[in-house]
């Protein structure tokens, strides 16, 4: 089996809920020395991005979303010990977080799975975040991000108001904020004022790199 027959094979499984499938393919791919990366990016997380297209047309609901997760999950813990970390002296560090009423918590773990196997320090503070949570763990942690999703339409504005906060405060300038999720987009990013908008755990990576390069 090829990469790629391989690599759709797992996204289809994925989809598929197939849970020992997952497993199999995941366990397969290790013993052809496919980066672990690699795997995630090309077969776990395609799967999920179909699975949230399928959510989308309300061809998959709640329970379905959440049942393919858990399938994400077991293919997640087969390959997550094997994710290369980078190491760096000065790390790019992140707090990052679901905003408050959303508990979906999928693409943030992914985001933190991803980012952390770049060498970026992250704290995550989880889902349901209250707002003030955010400003607070990024001056106690003293990050350069602040990384808020969320996978409902109606929980969305919490990250302005977290925007609007950190403006109120006069600190608006020491961090840069990231958004990404279900809803949103990069014209609501740049509506919020936010400073990047990310559809997937790589693109978060690679902008949050390019970010801290250029400051």
């Amino acid at each position: 089996m090829n990469e790629e027959h391989l690599f759709e094979e797992i996204s289809t499984a994925v989809v598929d809920m197939e849970d020992e499938l997952v497993e199999k393919l995941c366990k397969e791919s290790l013993t052809f020395s496919i980066p672990a990366e690699k795997t995630i990016t090309r077969g776990l997380l395609s799967g999920m991005n179909k699975v949230g297209q399928l959510y989308e047309e309300h061809e998959y609901f709640l329970p379905e979303v959440l049942t393919c997760s858990d399938t994400l999950n077991i293919g997640l813990d087969i390959l997550r010990p094997h994710i290369k970390t980078e190491i760096t002296d000065n790390p790019i560090k992140a707090v990052i977080g679901v905003v408050e009423g959303d508990t979906h918590d999928i693409g943030k773990n992914l985001v933190k799975i991803m980012t952390e196997s770049a060498g970026i320090e992250v704290h995550d503070l989880g889902r349901d975040v209250p707002l003030e949570r955010f400003i607070a763990a990024a001056e106690e942690t003293k990050a350069d991000f602040i990384c808020m999703s969320t996978l409902m339409t109606t929980t969305m504005m919490g990250m302005k108001t977290v925007i609007d906060m950190l403006k109120k405060k006069n600190i608006r300038n020491k961090y840069k904020v990231m958004v990404g999720g279900g809803p949103i987009s990069q014209k609501f990013a740049d509506e919020i004022g936010a400073d990047a908008y990310a559809v997937d755990a790589n693109s978060a990576v690679k902008k949050m790199k390019v970010i801290a390069a250029n400051n």
